[in-house]
């Protein structure tokens, strides 16, 4: 195909998958509902200096191209008017697309990485490690790599002559489309489906994978007898007491956090500074050892590449000091694993209250989550903490427009949970923050999709210098 055509070219997964076919020698055009938005500038400009044109999301191309291949993601409607302009155009869901591409590279081999939660920066640090290893890897993505970005690269996507590392989505269980060579599995968690019926899509993805798997001991217990017999396994566990051994062959054995830091240990092995802070972050580093051990590397080689990870972009992002001294993080968690992960992370670097500020990715998901949410939101906030959940982010296109944040709220307090507070808004949030907030304090700023958020993080960490 000379010429792909992608409806919504700005979502984070199909601006990654332009850039790859931009990088294979196809023509790419795009259109975007937001393409006039400022949360998605930079990335506009960084693909159009790649050799993309863009459009508005109204069927416009059309009198101008005649491409190959409609390029689409599940968030697209029937009723898109890019499809409507050109209904005798093939259509082909990311999925398939990433999938032809990756057949026709030339990689020597490649990595899928999967699970609920931590996929992301999984995948970076996967990639990054085998860089730092020599092996020249391209990587895709559903987040920006800082060690990859540049002005022209927002870092979602690297192009290179060695194995293919690549996120693998179970969110429309789209992974199953590709067959890797090796696959690691973080987790199985609840944020689109129930976990019974994502440890069956997982199960399916693995008889798919050809040559190894990397899986969380948890994953392991969960499809121990459905895990195909040509796999080579490497299991990772974080479950053990560090004075207890894991049965398992990789273990985490020590985490410490202090001083705005956090240090781990693997294998019995030595406290090591991490990148970021967080149990949640040696876990995803333990997993790529795991694979890097797969691949043969030597053991010391690959744990010194693994930590010299950057990571990627919105990952517990410190922002700066709010005008209370207090310090204020920017995070993507938008499922409640992720949620949970990243205050905790914030628990361990103060003694201080933990300020929560959460915007839904969406009001479907807000919907699907709101009982997992206030279940894993009982158990980790203390009594001292805050949280404020703001409406959901409204991306265009259809929508119920339900539930609503204060619903959502109103019932956590039938259900007896009253800790949770109604964000009306971020100026009203910003107010609050402004009254109460103490120095010792940790403001956490959360949510997918609406790169104004950590703009506003931002805003709040700059505030002292205005104060």
């Amino acid at each position: 195909m000379k010429h792909w055509h992608f409806v919504g070219i700005g979502g984070i997964g199909m601006s990654a998958l332009a850039q790859m076919a931009l990088a294979r020698g196809i023509r790419v055009s795009g259109s975007d509902r937001g393409r006039h938005g400022r949360e998605n500038a930079a990335l506009f400009a960084a693909l159009e200096r790649q050799g993309a044109q863009l459009f508005e999301q109204d069927g416009s191309f059309a009198a101008e191209h005649r491409p190959d291949a409609l390029i689409y993601s599940t968030a697209i409607e029937e009723g898109n008017p890019d499809f409507a302009a050109a209904p005798e155009v093939e259509r082909l869901h990311r999925a398939e697309a990433l999938r032809r591409l990756i057949s026709a590279s030339s990689a020597p081999f490649s990595v899928a990485v999967a699970g609920s939660a931590g996929k992301t920066s999984t995948t970076a640090f996967c990639a990054e490690a085998l860089y730092h290893l020599g092996a020249d890897p391209s990587c895709i993505n559903g987040g920006h790599i800082k060690a990859f970005a540049d002005a022209a690269h927002p870092g979602n996507f690297r192009a290179g002559s060695g194995p293919l590392v690549f996120e693998a989505d179970e969110s429309d269980k789209s992974l199953l489309a590709f067959a890797p060579d090796y696959a690691i599995i973080l987790n199985i968690g609840t944020d689109h489906y129930s976990k019974e019926e994502l440890a069956e899509v997982f199960a399916a993805f693995l008889k798919r994978t050809r040559r190894g798997a990397v899986l969380e001991s948890g994953v392991c217990e969960t499809l121990r007898d459905r895990i195909p017999a040509h796999l080579a396994i490497a299991v990772f566990d974080g479950s053990a007491e560090p004075k207890n051994q894991s049965p398992y062959p990789f273990w985490l054995s020590g985490y410490a956090a202090r001083d705005g830091a956090a240090q781990a240990a693997w294998n019995g092995g030595a406290l090591r500074k991490l990148p970021t802070p967080g149990r949640h972050t040696a876990l995803n580093l333990l997993a790529v050892t795991a694979l890097l051990d797969l691949l043969h590397y030597d053991a010391d080689a690959a744990c010194g590449a693994v930590l010299r990870a950057g990571g990627v972009a919105r990952r517990f992002d410190p922002k700066g000091v709010h005008r209370s001294g207090a310090a204020v993080i920017d995070d993507y968690a938008h499922n409640p694993e992720k949620i949970a992960c990243g205050i905790r992370a914030a628990q361990e670097l103060t003694a201080g209250r933990i300020w929560t500020i959460f915007q839904p990715h969406g009001y479907g998901p807000l919907g699907f989550m709101r009982a997992e949410l206030g279940r894993v939101l009982r158990e980790v906030l203390r009594p001292g903490d805050r949280f404020f959940l703001l409406e959901p982010y409204y991306a265009g296109g259809t929508s119920s427009f339900r539930p609503h944040a204060d619903e959502v709220i109103r019932e956590w307090r039938d259900a007896g949970f009253s800790l949770p507070e109604k964000g009306e808004s971020r100026d009203a949030v910003r107010a609050i923050l402004d009254r109460e907030c103490r120095r010792g304090d940790l403001i956490l700023v959360l949510g997918a999709r609406d790169n104004t958020l950590p703009e506003w993080a931002a805003e709040l960490g700059d505030s002292a210098r205005g104060a």
